[in-house]
């Protein structure tokens, strides 16, 4: 490094950078410029040993306070310079930089125990189970603690061996430039052990596949996208963790009678003329069987009646939704003689009073077209 290079500026930090701003930008610029991933390039081997003097001393808060009061005068013989980095402790600074990208720095890799994955099930209801809740049984392939072994994976739980390859530390190391690197070993996955009589239940792995019956407890409410969680069903760990969870999604099939708003139910029914113009009470359907409704005189179609508590339970328990029955008047389509005739003389009868709803959107009908053509 150029002696008067200045070590803010070499890693592009202010003076006043934290130490998380100064590492973070060192493993930056370090994984940018490292020589193995710049093979014979000069320029870029250069450029990471200006960034490792200069992080070397702004991360040492004793360094970087003597560099920012003295400048390089001020480290003395602790200065990195030429002298490299023996003795000042930073092999361990770069094994924290660096462990997983290069595998760890040579420190052993314990076994640690993994949880399980997560799952996910699509699970399709009716309607009505929906509506009111259910307890349903399911099938769910999954992967298990091996139980000949106990995920040990070897065959009567023999101990494992230590990995020839790496000797037990689950790491590789070689030589690049100055520096002692390692990568995880291969031959072990990183683990420092080996299987040498693999558990014949399930071949070494630790884990087999089973289809497992398991009961969803369906709240009543439930919509389709809605997700119930179910603590530790699902894929058992590696090395003793725990087991992952399953999560449920539902999805509601359509109603040939109810379609649903919220916790409100919806549905439609046919009257005739005669019920509409006259008045009547009909049986209408809801969740829990026929409802008697009333339907006064003179009700024109599309009229919303509505039929409380007769709805959806809230999820989350906040009260019972209401059931809407909308009506629908319904035009006869085949008529008798009689019933023609008699269809006929109430027609000449009908008068403003009999279709107050049409005489009047007639009429708003004619005034706009007089007042438009000045009439």
């Amino acid at each position: 490094m150029a002696r008067d290079a200045d070590f803010y500026e070499v890693l592009g930090v202010s003076r006043d950078a934290t130490a998380a701003e100064i590492k973070r930008a060192y493993r930056t610029g370090a994984m940018r410029h490292h020589p193995d991933k710049n093979p014979g390039d000069k320029e870029a081997e250069h450029k990471f040993k200006e960034l490792t003097e200069a992080y070397e001393i702004l991360s040492d808060d004793q360094k970087r306070a003597h560099y920012d009061r003295f400048g390089r005068a001020g480290l003395g013989a602790n200065g990195a310079g030429a002298g490299g980095f023996a003795g000042t402790g930073f092999s361990d600074i770069f094994e924290d930089i660096f462990g997983d990208f290069f595998g760890g720095g040579g420190r052993r890799r314990a076994r640690a125990p993994q949880r399980g994955a997560d799952l996910r099930l699509d699970l399709e209801i009716t309607f009505e189970q929906a509506a009111t809740g259910a307890e349903i049984s399911v099938d769910v392939p999954r992967m298990e603690t091996c139980g000949e072994c106990s995920g040990r994976r070897s065959r009567g739980n023999a101990p494992l061996q230590n990995c020839p390859t790496c000797g037990g530390s689950g790491q590789v190391r070689f030589q690049q430039g100055f520096f002692s690197m390692a990568r995880t070993c291969t031959a072990c996955n990183g683990e420092g052990q080996i299987v040498t009589d693999p558990c014949p239940n399930c071949h070494g792995t630790g884990r087999v596949r089973h289809t497992r019956q398991i009961s969803v407890k369906v709240p009543a409410g439930v919509e389709t996208g809605t997700r119930l969680r179910l603590s530790g069903e699902g894929e058992g760990g590696v090395h003793g963790g725990g087991r992952g969870d399953l999560y449920v999604v539902i999805i509601v099939q359509e109603h040939p009678i109810f379609a649903r708003s919220n916790d409100d139910i919806l549905c439609e029914v046919p009257i005739s003329i005669a019920q509409a113009a006259l008045g009547a009470d009909i049986q209408v359907p809801t969740l829990k069987g026929n409802e008697p409704l009333t339907i006064p005189a003179g009700t024109q179609t599309d009229a919303i009646f509505r039929l409380r508590g007769k709805g959806v339970p809230n999820v989350h328990g906040h009260g019972v939704g209401d059931e809407l029955v909308r009506v629908i008047v319904e035009t006869p389509t085949k008529l008798t003689d009689r019933q023609r005739e008699l269809l006929e003389e109430f027609a000449k009868l009908s008068g403003e009073e009999t279709h107050p709803r049409g005489q009047g959107f007639f009429r708003k009908v004619k005034e706009l077209f007089d007042e438009a053509t000045g009439r």
